[in-house]
């Protein structure tokens, strides 16, 4: 099965009728990262762009390849979002310290008897923008394409680590019972699959739902939930849920809870759902009163909605890269960043204790052997103890502790699944944590 996690809804008839034609036809190699540089292409420029030029959402365009290198750095201008408070106060800088043997590193990618520099890899996973703390100073910072400094873009699934973040952090403040079932907070939900699971099976993904994510099946589940997130008017014939809510209530049961991890976006809705009602809060604005507002982050950050205005919490997070760092960083410090315990500890330590190894193996994950999930994170069981966030098209977190290390990278890869850039990702991440270990405090 090929897992797309964390897919925004969409015009979704317009995208399904697209995506058989292009099954249908010949699939010619994607572009390279330079011949699909949207600064170069000069998507969106002019006022008005020329036709062959311009992006919408509403006819799906915004989620084909090339376009969608221009679209992950420009939710905002497509769609309603609501924003991610960074509070009032003064950005706090990060301190710098940049290195110049990162770019000539190198290591041999998964599957791979050539080995790659680390620059070479930044093409390889279509890198937008990379940034790397070492011992909380930038060593290394790069942008490319139509990210900057000052831009955003789209988390995808990294949205789910740090709404589990917001989650695990309710349950160790014993705000939120993670043995007791979804229904006891969402009663709506007790006629669903998810009234009778608990919420530790939500967090960690091992509920029995029948959920289909496979997106070359016109009838997996993944495109109702899409068409019922979407924000756009529903086709006059349309009698399916309105919104995420909405759709949540019809998932069915498939399995049984607490047998195996299965990797489903709605997950984290659920989640969201559950937060919104124990804080009396929705996710974003809890999430900026928490976590955002704490970090003394540089811009606020935001997230995409529904069309009753609810966040998405399986992907819809855009932020700058540099607050990205930061939040990795905090996380790194066992909750704890300039001078504040902004999540408990035992969070933390939560996440990096990692999930059940056996149930994380039935999900199917060739590439990530003896891993496991937690919390809504990914976690390694590498020699480093690291863990990460992951987001389709090549979004991610890497938080090496015994390194002390954060890597955040934002990408739009031209394959949504993460196993075809795991193969560079995992060990050019590792690699660098080996350099980095190595340097004397």
């Amino acid at each position: 099965m090929t897992h797309f996690p964390g897919l925004q809804g969409m015009a979704v008839t317009l995208l399904l009728a697209s995506f058989c034609t292009v099954q249908a036809a010949e699939t010619p190699p994607p572009l390279s990262a330079a011949a699909s540089d949207p600064a170069s292409l000069r998507w969106m420029v002019g006022a008005p762009p020329p036709a062959d030029k311009i992006i919408r959402f509403d006819d799906g365009s915004y989620f084909h390849f090339p376009q969608l290198r221009w679209s992950v750095s420009h939710f905002r201008q497509l769609m309603p979002t609501v924003n991610v408070a960074r509070g009032l106060g003064a950005p706090v800088p990060l301190a710098r310290a940049l290195r110049s043997d990162i770019d000539s590193l190198r290591f041999t990618p998964l599957g791979s008897k050539d080995t790659m520099t680390w620059e070479q890899s930044l093409g390889a996973s279509y890198t937008d923008g990379i940034l790397v703390l070492h011992r909380g100073r930038i060593v290394y910072e790069r942008y490319f394409g139509v990210l900057s400094e000052s831009g955003q873009h789209g988390a995808m699934s990294v949205t789910k680590s740090v709404i589990g973040v917001l989650g695990a952090t309710l349950v160790a403040e014993g705000k939120l019972d993670a043995n007791r079932k979804v229904a006891d907070y969402v009663p709506e939900l007790a006629q669903s699959a998810f009234g009778d699971a608990t919420v530790r099976q939500v967090l960690d993904m091992t509920t029995g739902l029948k959920f289909s994510e496979d997106y070359a099946d016109p009838k997996a589940e993944v495109w109702q939930h899409a068409a019922a997130g979407s924000p756009l008017p529903k086709p006059a014939d349309y009698t399916g849920p309105h919104s995420y809510f909405e759709y949540l209530q019809t998932v069915a049961h498939q399995g049984r809870h607490g047998e195996a991890f299965g990797y489903k976006t709605v997950n984290s809705d659920v989640l969201g759902w559950i937060i919104a009602r124990v804080t009396g809060k929705s996710v974003n604005d809890y999430l900026s009163e928490r976590i955002w507002s704490r970090l003394g982050a540089e811009q606020d950050a935001y997230m995409t909605v529904d069309s009753t205005g609810t966040p998405f919490s399986g992907g819809g997070l855009n932020t700058g890269l540099r607050d990205l760092a930061r939040l990795g960083e905090m996380l790194r410090n066992d909750g704890r960043y300039q001078g504040r315990q902004i999540v408990p500890k035992a969070v933390v330590d939560d996440i990096r204790r990692g999930g059940d190894k056996q149930l994380f193996a039935k999900g199917g994950y060739d590439l990530l052997q003896g891993w496991s999930y937690r919390d809504m994170w990914w976690v390694t069981h590498n020699d480093h103890g690291a863990y990460m966030a992951r987001g389709v098209y090549g979004q991610r977190i890497y938080i090496d502790p015994t390194a002390e290390m954060v890597i955040v990278r934002y990408a739009s890869t031209p394959t949504a699944a993460n196993a075809a850039n795991d193969p560079v990702t995992v060990p050019a991440f590792e690699a660098l944590g080996r350099l980095l270990l190595a340097q004397p405090k």
